[in-house]
């Protein structure tokens, strides 16, 4: 996924004078022919990601179309202050892309870990989230929105489905239909939740935009199917505000498989991560097969 932003973002600075992208020393490499081509509107700041913030309001401020990269852990939560502030007070447009969420590099520890950032990200104000699940989602999105004179952030990961589909921010696809639960899947979420609902009487919808929210489909969907569980690549738990505003008027039980809530201590890979947190298609339907029988 980072290659598939690596390519949109250096065509958009080619296509667009207005575009600009701000780096704090991560993934600098990855645009060097595109600071070679455009020095002035492509800077790497150093590691200094508040910093990073500043300097892509600043370009915003001036009319540019400002991007802004980095690990998610220190694209959504060192600098939170200067996007809610920076961005979010002063209703300046940019597109803020995080990598590595929540675990993908798991084996550093702590620092590394994001599981939070979606949830930092909707409690500013107007602050878009987009979740793409497979590398040809991100060009969709990222064009769709870098300069629609919002804020938006753009979390990435290592995982991914294993087809992609057509997305837009705000729209939800229903995947398939059931009777006795609607299953949200979210972003890079969708295959295995395809694969722990094999054979059980249940809806599949798919979402990659947590705000704009597709209200409209998941309460039409929920009003068939009333039990709702979301499948969330981040803390379990995290879009229950939004999906809660959505069901008011629709009677629901509501579910979260996520990420536990705790800190993580364990290493290894992310794939052995999300079997021991139980977000691996097996731990899915286990969770889904308790709901259901209750």
């Amino acid at each position: 996924m980072r290659n598939a932003f690596v390519a949109t973002v250096t065509s958009l600075l080619d296509q667009d004078p207005r575009a600009a992208l701000v780096l704090a020393e991560i993934s600098e490499t990855l645009f060097e022919e595109a600071m070679l081509r455009h020095p002035e509107r492509v800077v790497n700041i150093g590691i200094m990601e508040q910093t990073m913030v500043g300097v892509a309001a600043g370009f915003a401020m001036e009319g540019f179309h400002p991007f802004a990269h980095s690990l998610s852990p220190f694209m959504a939560e060192r600098p939170y202050e200067q996007l809610k502030l920076d961005f979010g007070y002063q209703g300046l447009g940019g597109t803020f892309v995080g990598v590595g969420g929540s675990y993908d590099y798991a084996g550093e520890g702590g620092t590394h870990h994001s599981p939070a950032d979606v949830a930092a990200m909707l409690a500013i104000p107007g602050m878009e989230v987009l979740i793409p699940g497979h590398p040809r989602e991100v060009d969709q999105l990222l064009r769709a929105t870098y300069a629609d004179g919002r804020p938006t952030y753009v979390r990435l990961g290592a995982s991914k489905n294993d087809e992609p589909l057509t997305v837009a921010p705000g729209r939800m696809e229903i995947v398939r239909s059931g009777s006795r639960a609607t299953v949200l899947a979210v972003g890079p979420m969708l295959s295995r939740s395809l694969a722990a609902c094999e054979g059980l009487d249940v809806s599949v919808i798919y979402a990659t935009s947590a705000r704009p929210f597709d209200a409209a489909t998941v309460a039409s969907v929920a009003g068939r199917a009333p039990l709702i569980v979301t499948v969330e690549p981040f803390y379990e738990g995290t879009l229950a505000p939004v999906v809660t505003v959505a069901l008011a008027h629709v009677p629901a039980r509501y579910l979260s498989i996520g990420v536990p809530r705790a800190f993580i201590h364990d290493y290894g890979t992310p794939a052995d991560l999300d079997a021991d947190l139980g977000l691996d298609a097996a731990g899915i339907r286990r969770r889904l097969v308790d709901a259901l029988g209750s």
